[in-house]
């Protein structure tokens, strides 16, 4: 499933693409929204914004499109007259003079008021977005030490969207092992340089991730990786989809455990149990 640096990439893109710009037509695929065809057609693309990992697209005439991804949704811009090399199902489509926005294969897509957004049941219990610039360790440090989270397992509620938008699968385990900590252990048990120090992480491989296009192993290491013939895939993580090869600390095999129904990758000897 794309995380919050994905989306807000692809938010990016389709900024680029049709914020600000006139829908010539809005084509909804889904049955359930086939009454919205033609209802959007002719109207200014106002913003265009991610909030974790939802994206909301605001038209002029006061309505927001609101779409998750979930695991095989995907956003694609093209030129106008142009077509994607795709066998994905089309569930969305903006067009605009100058570019074309397109969602594949999503199926969590709903029409809202703007004014009526704070009441939607996904962004109403959203803690706040992980790439927000104006979220710091502080107050990371205050929402794990907060009654809701702080004797709850870390591999647990990280990805919680209700703790911080925007952290999956893959950043939760990137997380815990820059951190250097055991996804079994909680905040309650933890010091205050170690609760700062998973703050830091917590904000910064998310921040990496967005700026790199997904890299949170270290980027000179990742660099040299590829340079020596390893894919993108194979060198943008320390530990995330590893299990088997060693620690690029310590060389101690990556393994995987099951922590809240998904595949956690770690360093035995760098995220021990009780340390």
């Amino acid at each position: 499933m794309p995380e919050g640096p994905e989306i807000r990439r692809a938010r990016d893109e389709l900024a680029a693409a049709i914020e600000g710009k006139t829908a010539e037509r809005v084509e909804f695929h889904l049955p359930a929204l086939a009454s919205w065809n033609d209802r959007f057609d002719g109207e200014k693309v106002l913003s265009v914004g991610s909030r974790g990992k939802a994206m909301l697209v605001c038209f002029a005439n006061g309505y927001c499109i609101y779409s998750h991804n979930q695991l095989y949704g995907r956003w694609m811009v093209v030129k106008p007259g142009e077509w994607p090399d795709t066998r994905r199902q089309l569930r969305l489509a903006i067009h605009t003079s100058t570019g074309n926005a397109l969602l594949f294969s999503a199926s969590d897509i709903e029409v809202w008021p703007a004014e009526e957004l704070s009441r939607h049941p996904f962004l109403r219990k959203l803690g706040p977005d992980v790439l927000d610039e104006r979220l710091d360790v502080d107050r990371v440090c205050a929402r794990l030490e907060s009654a809701r989270f702080y004797k709850r397992r870390l591999g647990s509620f990280l990805t919680d969207q209700a703790f911080v938008a925007g952290l999956g699968n893959y950043l939760r385990c990137e997380i815990l092992f820059s951190a250097g900590l055991h996804p079994n252990r909680r905040p309650c048990e933890l010091g205050a340089e170690q609760l700062a120090q998973l703050a830091g992480q917590i904000l910064a491989l998310p921040r990496q991730s967005y700026e790199t296009g997904g890299i949170t192993n270290e980027p000179a290491r990742a660099q040299k990786l590829m340079a020596s013939g390893k894919s993108f895939e194979q060198a943008r993580f320390q530990v995330f989809r590893r299990a088997g090869e060693p620690c690029y600390r310590c060389g101690t095999t990556v393994v995987q455990e099951k922590q809240g129904g998904q595949p956690c990758y770690l360093c035995p000897n760098c995220q021990p149990v009780g340390g």
